[in-house]
């Protein structure tokens, strides 16, 4: 058990994540749904289909927190490699090293406090799963104030794709146009065949266009 608090006040000091238990509100209304595309000209089912391929439909972990993935690649890169040596196992020019789901976020919390902002840049976040470096796109003036809203409501994790979806015109036209090879690349990068991304994408979406999903 962690102890249950509040943790949010007028400084965006994320380090609750690492101390607390979290009580986010959670889940996504249609009426969200609808918003989001009517904002990217794209469908409902698209959008849910990015939702549940990358978390399986989950936001939060056990505790109440937004579903992480440390990129220790980022965290090299963001800290200009000083840590490699020390700590390879959260920065490394080599992408990888992931570790088990219950493992991430001991390892943002070890990079947290040698670099807090590269540190929070460098995972992925929520349900939609978007790198902290991407906060401005994402709408947020900070990267801190990006994770403290995906902490507190599964809904700021649909505005921060829809945000993030429209700042980048080949990303949003390839959800527009449900090119899924072509989102996959841009939003997973080129590796994105190594997991089948744009065919889990295509399978999610039929499932959803058909009514077969939530």
């Amino acid at each position: 058990m962690c102890p249950v608090g509040s943790p949010f006040g007028p400084a965006p000091d994320v380090s609750f994540l690492f101390r607390m238990c979290l009580g986010p509100q959670r889940g996504i209304s249609e009426q969200d749904y609808a918003v989001a595309a009517t904002q990217l000209g794209a469908e409902v089912a698209a959008i849910k289909s990015v939702a549940e391929v990358e978390t399986s439909g989950a936001a939060f972990d056990d505790y109440g927190r937004p579903r992480i993935l440390f990129e220790r690649h980022y965290f090299h890169r963001l800290t200009h490699g000083r840590y490699d040596k020390r700590h390879p196992d959260i920065s490394n020019s080599l992408a990888g090293g992931y570790g088990k789901f219950s493992a991430q976020y001991g390892k943002l919390e070890k990079a947290y406090l040698l670099d807090a902002v590269a540190a929070l840049e460098s995972a992925s976040w929520g349900r939609f799963q978007i790198m902290g470096n991407n906060y401005r796109d994402a709408g947020f003036a900070s990267v801190q104030e990006f994770v403290l809203a995906l902490s507190r409501t599964e809904a700021a994790h649909l505005r921060a794709f829809a945000s993030f979806v429209s700042a980048n015109k080949a990303l949003n036209k390839a959800l527009q146009q449900k090119e899924w090879a072509a989102f996959a690349r841009a939003y997973n990068g080129k590796g994105y065949k190594k997991n089948d991304y744009d065919t889990k994408l295509k399978n999610a979406y039929d499932k959803f266009a058909k009514g077969n999903g939530k």
